[in-house]
């Protein structure tokens, strides 16, 4: 260890600072607590990462092949390591670190990273920031605390930087770094990746973002794109990124911290409707030659209005899992791969999807946002993936966030609104609308003040009124957290956020919204036409005729840790499912619209309903969805 006492005051108050915040906070290795019940846990907060100390030692190795991976231009590569150590026991663990330079020394020499102080002020640490993933050292050999030996078996994706594995004793609660391996990398590290879509603010209007290593005085980002089987053209990009101060808490601002790179965004404009387009990803280097993605394609949105199939899906708080079985703890997100796996399975058969929020779960440890765009990038990059702001992504204390949690881990809607796009007027607030085709829907940030009077109130009220519901009949409101009706929300066991429906359920009512689409809550629920508690419409799995009520949908299983029903049973829920899963909606024409529940085990359909009316019936006056009648009238 070294003395302190060549550094500056300055330096001194900086570590004295970042201390505090860790202490505040719980040493940047805080648990979160998601919806009362301890299931929003990010699994690398349970490293002790800050309590880490040497303990090399000289008979101990770890050898990682092959040394460069992606030679086969794959985005992902898997890698082998070797163990050998003899001392071993149950608990040591293989750690994954990216930059593979990770221990203080780095620091010293010059590093931009912030480094947390031990316990003891005199002394410095040795690791200045949390691991990407971990697996223990007998995850593939039981016989590992005998011989000493073991092989494991990781999934790397690239990530910009080289990679190194270290092998730790003393559990996650107290890290002894025994040995380090040597450095592997990415024979492209720098290479564009992982293209999210998004509708832009015109039906009309493509975005399409993606990471790269490239600042814009290294290369100029671009779309090269086209109508399929035509001439392509080229459309500039714009280039924006997060640094450390940008974090509001720990652990994003301190061992979470990750250099994201460079997010670029790309508007492909005045498309033809429901036309299939490729386009490929480029950055022109400073001497004049090119790097490229390879190619992708997707359908543009149809004209709004235009009577066609068009296939919506819907779903929250998925969050990401390893396929390489790293990160596991208390069976976290164990949904996740599957919901992924259904929708790429059924991709021919989905023109838009809807993430409804909490969407990697990284909760500060940033690595994990690379993991997630990875994993979703074969929806992401063939149909618009949009999201709404979740607790997860927003919430962090003095940061504005309604709730004055850190269920953000410190990112306080910054990762989220810079790596993906929404079409918002101002995207640090989170609502928007969006059309497609018949559907209108309008996307509320429940992480901000929606009450009567604030400013996403009048955004909402305006948003669901601009719906035309001649061309659009299926008007859609959605949420994450549950602001109208749910059977299992916090300790009361019914009704979700009572505020949410004092101050919304007059304008659901009066602009005769057909869904609203909640998650927060880890389980599927579906309401009867509801309005004020009461059921409005008789049936439950066929409507027609007048809307005289909205009904409410939780659909929080998209992959995170399921929730159970409350005690209450109430008169408005037709049907719960404490399980895994997403909503399909299919508009076949303006008036058919097929509602379906599937299971992300299965892909099957577990609940369903059609809704069938005409346009007079959406006209047609219910209990205070009508303007007030006047003499004149």
């Amino acid at each position: 260890m070294r003395s302190l006492s060549f550094l500056s005051m300055e330096y001194l108050f900086l570590l004295m600072s970042i201390l505090s915040q860790c202490l505040k906070f719980g040493s940047g290795t805080a648990a979160v607590v998601h919806a009362g019940n301890g299931d929003g846990v990010q699994p690398l907060s349970k490293i002790a990462i800050h309590k880490a100390v040497y303990a090399l030692h000289e008979n101990a190795s770890v050898k990682a092949h092959p040394l460069v991976l992606g030679t086969k231009g794959g985005d992902s590569d898997w890698v082998i390591v070797e163990i050998e150590f003899p001392k071993p026991s149950e608990d040591d663990w293989i750690a994954v670190f990216s930059p593979a330079n990770f221990r203080l020394k780095e620091f010293i020499n010059g590093s931009s990273s912030i480094c947390q102080p031990s316990d003891d002020m005199e002394q410095f640490p040795h690791i200045c920031s949390a691991p990407i993933k971990y697996k223990y050292a007998n995850d593939s050999d039981a016989d590992y605390k005998k011989t000493g030996k073991s092989s494991l078996k990781f999934q790397l994706i690239n990530q910009r930087e080289d990679f190194s594995f270290a092998l730790f004793s003393g559990g996650l609660s107290n890290p002894k770094l025994v040995a380090v391996s040597n450095v592997i990398s990415f024979a492209n590290p720098k290479a564009p990746l992982y293209p999210r879509l998004s509708q832009g603010k015109s039906w009309n209007e493509m975005t399409v973002t993606w990471t790269s290593g490239y600042n814009v005085i290294e290369a100029v980002p671009f779309v090269e794109w086209g109508m399929k089987g035509e001439s392509q053209t080229r459309s500039p990009a714009g280039t924006l990124t997060f640094h450390q101060n940008d974090m509001c808490a720990p652990p994003a601002r301190t061992v979470g911290w990750r250099d994201p790179g460079f997010i670029h965004t790309s508007f492909l404009k005045d498309l033809w409707p429901s036309s299939v387009y490729t386009y490929k990803l480029g950055h022109k280097l400073v001497d004049g030659s090119y790097v490229w993605s390879k190619s992708y394609s997707f359908k543009s949105s149809p004209y709004p209005g235009q009577d066609s199939l068009q296939r919506v899906v819907i779903f929250g708080d998925m969050g990401k899992a390893e396929r390489d079985g790293s990160n596991e703890y208390s069976n976290y997100q164990p949904g996740s791969l599957n919901t992924t796996d259904q929708l790429i399975k059924d991709l021919k058969n989905i023109d838009i999807v809807f993430h409804i929020g909490d969407i990697t779960y990284a909760n500060g440890y940033i690595s994990q946002w690379d993991q997630f765009t990875s994993q979703v990038e074969r929806i992401a990059s063939t149909v618009p993936y949009m999201i709404a702001s979740g607790n997860h992504e927003r919430d962090a204390p003095n940061s504005g966030s309604f709730y004055d949690g850190n269920d953000s881990g410190g990112e306080c809607g910054v990762i989220a609104e810079t790596m993906f796009y929404v079409p918002a007027e101002n995207r640090a607030k989170f609502w928007y609308s969006t059309d497609y085709g018949m559907f209108h829907f309008c996307i509320a940030d429940s992480e901000h003040d929606w009450r009567e009077g604030s400013e996403q109130y009048k955004f909402i009220e305006k948003c669901l009124a601009s719906a035309d519901r001649r061309k659009q009949p299926w008007l859609i409101f959605v949420a994450h957290r549950v602001l109208g009706y749910s059977s299992s929300y916090w300790k009361d066991a019914s009704f979700g956020e009572p505020m949410g429906r004092e101050s919304l359920q007059g304008l659901w009512q009066k602009y005769k919204v057909d869904i609203a689409f909640f998650g927060h809550i880890h389980n599927y629920e579906r309401t009867c036409p509801v309005y004020q508690g009461q059921c409005m419409h008789v049936g439950k799995s066929h409507y027609s005729g007048t809307v005289n009520g909205t009904i409410h949908v939780v659909v929080g299983g998209g992959g995170s840790h399921l929730s159970a029903f409350g005690p209450t049973q109430t008169s408005w829920s037709l049907y719960k499912d404490s399980d895994f899963g997403f909503v399909k909606l299919t508009a076949y024409n303006h008036s058919s619209l097929l509602f379906e529940y599937k299971k992300s085990s299965d892909g099957n359909v577990y609940d369903s309903f059609t809704i069938s009316r005409d346009y007079r019936d959406v006209l047609a006056c219910v209990h205070d969805g009508c303007e007030p009648t006047t003499l004149g009238s």
